[in-house]
This record gives C-alpha cells, structure tokens and sequence, in this order.
C-alpha cells in the first residue's frame, strides 16, 4: 500500500518532465490495420527504444509480457534488470480504445485501491504478420519501442524497422538499441 502511494506521488512529481523530449510531427500516426489479441500476448523482448524516465533504471534485459484477461483487458508485466544487478518488476493493465483494430490502447502502471490512474498511449504501428515483432509509439511521438519474439532481430530485419519508424515519422536516431 505505502509503495504504491509512494510511486503515484514519484509519478506527480515527475509528470511535467515526462513529456519532455517529444518528437514535432504533425503528420496524425498511422496503427496497423489488426491486431489478433491472442497472438499478441505472451513475451516480448525490447529491442530499442526511445529513453524516458520512466525506464531510466533499466540497464539491460528488459522485457514485456501480456496476458489477456477476462474482461477483455490485458495485464502488462514489464521487468528489466538494473545496473546494480537487481531486477525491477512493474505490473500494469491495458485497455483497448479502439475494438475495430485492437492497435490502440491505453496503459496504467498506477493502481490505487484498486483503481487504475494516469493512463498513457500504447500504439501499435507496425506488426510483423507473424507477430514476431511490433512497433510501439504514442500519437505525439514522445515514445517509441521496438519489440520481438526473440532477444534479437538481424540487422536487415531491424534497417526494415527503422525504414518503417522513419515513414511513421519518427527520427529514428532517437532509438537506443536495448541490451539484452
């Protein structure tokens, strides 16, 4: 109880600083077409991702799993392992925004006797047809992350990927590949 009131003060206090760093595009930011649910949960590597301060702490290893629920959510577990070695584990929910497509969601890391707080974009923006690896962004851009099925991807694989963050507008120099 007292950590989580304690994250959710962090989380006011660091609130103005969060949306610093946001990438100018006025060009609106295109998800996939589809999104199978059941496809999409389970494990996923990070393989780069735009700095942010709510990660500042994860040094390598870092990882997302998705697990479907039975009001039609999803519980989101996001681990990594710090600098100091130790691992850092943050549990949250999803909920989709748009049912025609299941590409646009929204997040909370902030629960407070039992209810969710401070919800932020998850888009999908480009999903391999074999769901072995996604694009995440946020409709301004201030976010990004590249994901897969594996640790790695191959090097013509990812230049795929960054062609494609380029077309979604994104610079894609702002990417920092993640050590897994």
């Amino acid at each position: 109880m007292k950590r989580t009131i304690v994250s959710a003060l962090v989380f006011l206090t660091l609130f103005p600083v969060i949306g610093t760093g946001e990438q100018k595009n006025s060009q609106a930011l295109e998800v996939v077409d589809n999104v199978k649910l059941n496809k999409y949960i389970g494990l996923w590597y990070e393989i780069a991702r735009i700095p942010n301060r709510f990660q500042k702490s994860c040094a390598r290893k870092v990882t997302a799993k998705y697990e479907l629920r039975e009001d039609g959510r999803l519980n989101v577990i996001n681990k990594c392992v710090k600098e100091n070695g130790k691992t850092s584990r943050v549990k949250g929910i999803a909920k989709i925004v748009d049912p025609q497509t299941n590409a646009k969601l929204k997040v909370s890391f902030v629960q407070i006797f039992g209810f969710s707080l401070f919800w932020g974009d998850y888009w999908i923006i480009a999903l391999d047809e074999n769901y072995e690896y996604a694009v995440v962004g946020h409709p301004k851009r201030k976010y990004g992350w590249i994901l897969s099925r594996s640790p790695e991807l191959s090097d013509s694989t990812l230049r795929n990927i960054f062609k494609i963050i380029e077309k979604k507008g994104y610079d894609s120099d702002r990417f920092k590949l993640t050590e897994q």
